[in-house]
């Protein structure tokens, strides 16, 4: 387990940038989705730093497009609160925006970026710790991605269980790479303007 995680930070280490002035620019950035909204109903600090970060970004000319990933369910949608995010509370114009609605995980997001939107030359953004995950799998996949980490948050009600839940799936994801394991991708390829 531990080697597992060991391996996943070895193979992204000098991808990840916390400082915005470091990050080289990309033509695309892909925004990992997380829930806008706490189990107790209050804003997700996850969320609008993910936002507050991709925000940023555009405004310094890092990215040109945005693709927003996640899950849509009845009453539930996670890149459609994130495109009213980024065009209300970041000022960003909403034709460079894009709705992944079956990035149901952070694999199928990643895949779902190469292979149906055809963007290899990615900013992944993310908290830190989930990014280690994406870029291990985004270089699976041959793409060449950096990834920008979001603020953290530090000791609310999820702080604990994300990490533990990211130290477990990072276990899942090499064993998805030792034995060649990957969801089916589907829809409609396109290109992005």
């Amino acid at each position: 387990m531990v080697l597992a995680n060991f391996w996943v930070i070895a193979l992204t280490e000098g991808r990840t940038f916390e400082k915005l002035s470091k990050i080289p620019p990309r033509n695309c950035a892909l925004v990992l989705g997380t829930s806008p909204k706490t189990m107790s109903g209050r804003a997700n600090p996850y969320f609008t730093r993910r936002m507050e970060a991709v925000s940023t970004l555009y405004h310094l000319g890092k990215i040109r497009k945005i693709i927003v990933s996640g899950e849509k369910s009845y009453n539930y949608n996670e890149p459609g609160a994130m495109k009213s995010y980024l065009i209300f509370n970041g000022g960003v114009p909403e034709h460079i925006i894009v709705e992944d609605f079956e990035g149901f995980n952070t694999q199928a997001s990643v895949m779902r970026c190469k292979y149906i939107f055809r963007e290899n030359n990615i900013i992944i953004i993310s908290q830190g710790f989930h990014n280690l995950r994406a870029l291990f799998l985004a270089r699976n996949e041959g793409m060449d991605a950096y990834a920008f980490d979001a603020e953290d948050v530090q000791a609310n009600e999820s702080f604990y269980r994300n990490h533990s839940r990211e130290f477990l799936a990072r276990i899942k994801a090499v064993a998805f790479y030792i034995f060649n394991v990957s969801p089916k991708i589907t829809g409609e390829k396109t290109q992005l303007k």
